[in-house]
């Protein structure tokens, strides 16, 4: 199936490199084309000037962007070089509503969408270890699975579009509240001085075990914080979190607290930095 990626970012630019492993990859676009070239360079695809031009050479077309925004212009500007039947996949993290309105859209010219936000961080896009949760038409998801395969270990079906995204949001809302106790609990464990690398691993054998601090705890308590996952996006998401809550009039503690604490590292310049930066403001609060 020939596949298209637009958007070359942290997770887009792995994630085409192993389309182009599996043979699937036939083009790429990013807003700066100056990325599109130099892996069309490295890999020998097709890099296009235009998303439209994209559309013309692919069967599937795989979207990794940043905002609602960014999602609604480039299906746009897709929309007038997509031959009826194509697949149309988003892996952005946007609101529920956003990927319905961009299925009816596309449905109205024959073109099939799904709302495939993924989890595993840069990591995982590397690997081709992703999770990905799909929203959408299950025959569709059926029929891409084998393009999919290369990207991710686990690729779950969670209902109509809009459930990927919905599934996403819960993922992020837990990403906070685990953010927020493991940065917590090892600037306590500093403070305690203890020997952090001994913490993290009779911990992480227990009860409290979790993928944020096997993979972020040392390089964390070392004052590593290269992304992983941008801190900034996660404060994104988090607002989108909160968006789709306060339309059934409620509000989440955690996930307001945590972009409180997350916009505060913004405004001190941290925002590109990876999540577990919050570490920075957990060990203030412990005089360090």
């Amino acid at each position: 199936m020939k596949t298209g990626v637009i958007g070359l970012g942290a997770m887009g630019m792995p994630m085409a490199r192993n389309l182009q492993r599996a043979g699937y990859l036939q083009a790429v676009f990013n807003r700066t084309h100056a990325v599109a070239d130099a892996l069309s360079a490295e890999l020998g695809t097709s890099a296009t000037t235009s998303i439209e031009a994209l559309a013309t050479q692919c069967e599937l077309i795989i979207l990794c962007v940043s905002q609602d925004v960014d999602v609604r212009e480039v299906v746009e500007q897709l929309s007038p070089g997509l031959h009826p039947g194509s697949v149309v996949v988003d892996t952005s993290t946007v609101s529920s509503a956003t990927a319905v309105q961009v299925s009816e859209s596309l449905h109205k010219i024959g073109v099939e969408f799904l709302d495939i936000p993924v989890s595993g961080g840069v990591e995982g896009a590397t690997q081709g270890t992703l999770a990905m949760m799909a929203g959408g038409d299950a025959a569709v998801l059926e029929r891409i699975a084998p393009v999919l395969a290369c990207l991710a270990s686990r690729v779950e079906h969670m209902g109509p579009v809009g459930a990927g995204q919905a599934t996403k949001a819960v993922n992020q809302i837990m990403a906070a509240g685990i953010n927020q106790a493991v940065t917590e609990a090892l600037a306590f464990a500093q403070r305690m001085a203890l020997p952090l690398d001994k913490v993290i691993d009779v911990v992480g054998s227990g009860a409290a075990a979790n993928w944020f601090l096997s993979h972020r705890g040392t390089s964390m308590t070392e004052g590593c914080f290269e992304p992983g996952f941008r801190l900034a996006l996660h404060h994104k998401d988090l607002a989108i979190c909160q968006q789709m809550a306060a339309a059934h009039g409620v509000q989440m503690p955690i996930v307001e607290m945590t972009r409180v604490h997350y916009q505060r590292l913004i405004d001190a310049g941290y925002g590109d930095e990876d999540i577990s930066a919050l570490y920075r403001s957990k060990l203030a609060l412990f005089g360090f």
